[in-house]
């Protein structure tokens, strides 16, 4: 089987495969198949608050695929937060279900969470990375732009100190200029990012050294983990 991606969680798992080559071990409808090659994603687990984006609030015991995407325009990576998920799609555009109690669903709406995928507007470029936190969420465009959104109880979205406890719609940050990020890794309260030079950089909820700058409690800002020179990858 050619998989995409292939991550599990407790509360839900997410399968993107390639149609063409899928064997039985996904209990796929015959009528999704076909000799051309279709990508499409796959979610199981826990359903509360529409995280799983199939719809309704049922909770799946074996992989269903999400219907709610174009063939033209397939996801080709899913990110799973706290209750919520995201989903990128190869054009570049980013969608999200789920619970939104924090505007982790990146819409102006005030509903508390979403059946289905919602496409999240105001990130100009295409972009290439998504990840979710346990309430906030971030992605990165094909310049190496920064974008975030949700909670920020504790700096996580690097924002500064001027900046809401919860924002809801994408926005960019400002104080990363010239800074090119390459990728994200987003905790419970706290964010990490790579830039395009190898520099690690982390904010937010310093508890138990999570941000590795040693007994400092948070960071409001973006702040060198000076010890790294290179980090090929953050989980």
């Amino acid at each position: 089987m050619a998989l995409a991606i292939w991550r599990r969680s407790i509360l839900r798992g997410i399968w993107i495969v390639d149609a063409a080559s899928s064997t039985s071990l996904v209990s796929i409808p015959r009528r999704w198949f076909s000799h051309s090659t279709r990508q499409f994603a796959a979610l199981w687990g826990n359903g509360d608050y529409g995280r799983l984006g199939l719809g309704s609030l049922e909770s799946r015991w074996k992989p269903t695929a999400c219907p709610f995407f174009d063939e033209e325009d397939p996801p080709i990576a899913i990110s799973c937060g706290g209750a919520h998920t995201l989903f990128l799609t190869e054009s570049g555009r980013v969608y999200a279900t789920g619970l939104n109690n924090f505007g982790q669903l990146g819409t102006t709406s005030s509903r508390s969470h979403m059946l289905e995928p919602v496409h999240i507007k105001g990130i100009s470029d295409k972009v290439v990375q998504i990840c979710a936190g346990y309430h906030h969420c971030a992605a990165v465009t094909q310049d190496g732009e920064l974008f975030m959104w949700g909670s920020n109880s504790c700096g996580q979205l690097g924002l500064g100190k001027r900046a809401d406890s919860m924002v809801s719609t994408p926005t960019r940050v400002d104080s990363l200029d010239g800074i090119n990020i390459n990728m994200v890794a987003l905790g419970s309260e706290h964010s990490v990012a790579i830039t395009d030079e190898g520099n690690v950089l982390s904010w937010g909820s310093g508890g138990a050294g999570r941000l590795g700058h040693g007994h400092q409690s948070s960071f409001l800002g973006f702040t060198f983990c000076s010890r790294f020179a290179l980090v090929g990858s953050i989980n």
